[in-house]
């Protein structure tokens, strides 16, 4: 019987490491690869036009790889369940096969066409049960077929499993050569990859993630994207996960005389990973309405506010330049999405995790189902993470990174010529400066459109009473909801003295440049992680100095207990945050 493959490239756009593709080549007579892009993601409107450059510039790659193998990829537009059985009959096709999809759509799709393949009783219909995880299921089983909720948790499992599967070795010319399949002189006319001019995006102005970044920036901090930022080409499948893993792990190896590498080696593959296990079989884990492991918080509907910290104009330079780096780029650091996404919901504008997560969708590169609900969910506290009372604040964090204000000074140019005191907080600016700057606050650059000090205050408040209901609430760990339930005025008059300290619109003097603003964040720079974390730890300690002794007094042994437990996890988050930067930083 003679075997007529179809491939269908969907999240894995590559040739190695792809065991969907090996099937489909093996003992097949012919072999024609196909790429669908589908109405869903075609038509969507929260899919910016840097990702679809991206998309379009990885289906070219791919198709140039197929041609050095004396192949082509052939795009096809339209629904799966309208355009495979037209080319089943036209290429009289035995064989499908594609890889497995774990999000809700692909689900739905893919069980609908195998429903309307059955009708064609000839074809069978493979798939892959490869996923883009290392080891997503095997965790899940070991947790008592449910996915651990807790970082700390999910990390223990892992330590205890058995290294994931070695990666398949790319196809080669011998393969294909078994299969050939002839190419007509009108594939060009019928099955090409489309410009972002043929699909309707014409006249825009955007950059571009590798030509416009073809060297690297040498910078202490990194703000900055880099062409060796990998998390793109994880998302579309261009790298598989397992080749950077062992990659990764063999390099360490080498280095270090076979010493075993740390977990924290993998740093960005296992915060993923983590996201994709939390999200198996979570079909509303993009949402609130009806996600099992999610806070019901009442968030608040305000289309304005949400729409100037979308468009980089909420007056606080530090957020409107992250805000502009995503939509020009279509990247951000990691810490700056904690930032951007801590200042609009918990943070200061209390607007739900929900509306965030869908302008990261639409303009990140890297925007994944599962890890950009999981992400938000985790900054919002509405999942994963209870520490509610730690907020980065929106001039002291950016100054703490980059005390210089570069960054501003690159995508926010119109404040450029401000001095360092001010680039952070240029309201704060006497009027003879601004208009030396040629920049007014107020009418060449928004005003801060919130009070910082005054909103976080009242957020955490707010976070307190929702955790106060949640007593049952399986997520919530004992710990945390003791420190919520027994938060007293003390703690958040302590949260507010912090915040005064470090807010602009409320100190009596200025900030100083080396201010800790933040117990979250962590140094971008490459001081040393102990005597930062020391440094870190004495400006605390003069935090609590700062309280009148009337307040001191006040305060119960509990209070103080409590005190010392959020030191010691802010030190852990510290650790954590550092570590994740200094052993993974370029992942993204």
């Amino acid at each position: 019987m003679v075997v007529n493959s179809v491939h269908w490239f969907r999240k894995c756009l590559r040739l190695h490491d792809n065991p969907a593709l090996q099937e489909a080549l093996n003992g097949a007579d012919a072999v024609r690869c196909v790429y669908i892009l589908d109405p869903f993601f075609a038509g969507a409107a929260n899919v910016g036009i840097n990702r679809w450059r991206f998309l379009l510039e990885a289906l070219e790659d791919l198709d140039s790889s197929l041609k050095k193998l004396n192949s082509r990829l052939f795009v096809v537009r339209g629904q799966p369940t309208d355009v495979f059985p037209r080319l089943f009959k036209e290429w009289n096709v035995t064989r499908l096969t594609f890889e497995y999809d774990p999000e809700p759509y692909g689900k739905e799709r893919d069980v609908a066409l195998k429903l309307s393949s059955c009708e064609l009783k000839y074809v069978a219909v493979c798939y892959s049960n490869f996923l883009p995880f290392l080891f997503c299921y095997r965790i899940i089983e070991m947790n008592n077929n449910s996915p651990p909720l807790t970082f700390k948790r999910f990390q223990t499992i892992v330590s205890r499993l058995e290294l994931p599967r070695r990666p398949l070795p790319p196809i080669t010319q011998q393969q294909m050569d078994k299969c050939h399949t002839k190419i007509g002189d009108n594939h060009d006319q019928l099955y090409s990859i489309p410009s972002l001019e043929e699909l309707g995006m014409h006249n825009l102005c955007f950059h571009v993630w590798v030509t416009s970044l073809e060297h690297s920036r040498v910078n202490t901090c990194s703000l900055y994207a880099s062409p060796t930022g990998l998390s793109p080409y994880l998302r579309f499948g261009c790298l598989s996960c397992r080749v950077l893993y062992y990659n990764l792990r063999e390099l360490y190896m080498k280095v270090r005389k076979r010493c075993t590498p740390p977990l924290s080696l993998f740093g960005q593959l296992l915060w993923r990973e983590f996201f994709y296990t939390a999200a198996t079989n979570n079909p509303n884990f993009d949402r609130m309405d009806g996600n099992p492991i999610c806070v019901q918080i009442p968030w608040d509907q305000n289309p304005e506010a949400l729409a100037k910290w979308a468009e980089g104009r909420t007056g606080f330079p530090w957020i409107d330049a992250i805000m502009t780096q995503l939509r020009q780029e279509g990247w951000i650091h990691h810490l700056a999405r904690h930032a951007v996404a801590c200042f609009l919901t918990r943070g200061d504008l209390w607007i739900s995790w929900e509306s965030g997560m869908k302008v990261f969708e639409e303009l990140l590169l890297d925007a994944d189902w599962s890890v950009n609900a999981g992400s938000w969910m985790w900054l919002s506290c509405s999942a994963f993470f209870q520490q509610f009372f730690h907020c980065y604040c929106p001039v002291g964090f950016g100054r703490r990174t980059d005390p210089t204000g570069d960054y501003i000074r690159h995508y926010i140019p119109i404040l450029k010529d401000y001095p360092n005191r001010y680039i952070y907080e240029p309201w704060n600016a006497p009027e003879s400066l601004q208009k030396a700057a040629n920049c007014v606050v107020g009418v060449d650059y928004p005003k801060p459109m919130i009070n910082h000090a005054e909103s976080s205050r009242l957020n955490i408040e707010r976070m307190k009473q929702v955790y106060q209901q949640l007593s049952h609430y399986r997520g919530l760990s004992k710990s945390s909801y003791q420190r919520a339930k027994c938060a007293t005025p003390f703690m958040l008059r302590l949260v507010w003295i912090r915040a005064v300290q470090y807010d602009p619109l409320l100190k009596s003097k200025p900030c100083s440049p080396s201010s800790s603003c933040s117990s979250q964040s962590s140094s971008l720079g490459t001081k040393r992680k102990g005597l930062s974390r020391k440094v870190r730890r004495g400006q605390r300690q003069r935090g609590r100095q700062y309280c009148t002794l009337t307040a001191r007094e006040e305060a119960t042994g509990q209070e103080e207990t409590m005190e010392e437990d959020m030191e010691q996890d802010e030190e852990r988050m510290e650790e954590e945050e550092e570590t994740c930067a200094e052993t993974a930083g370029q992942l993204e």
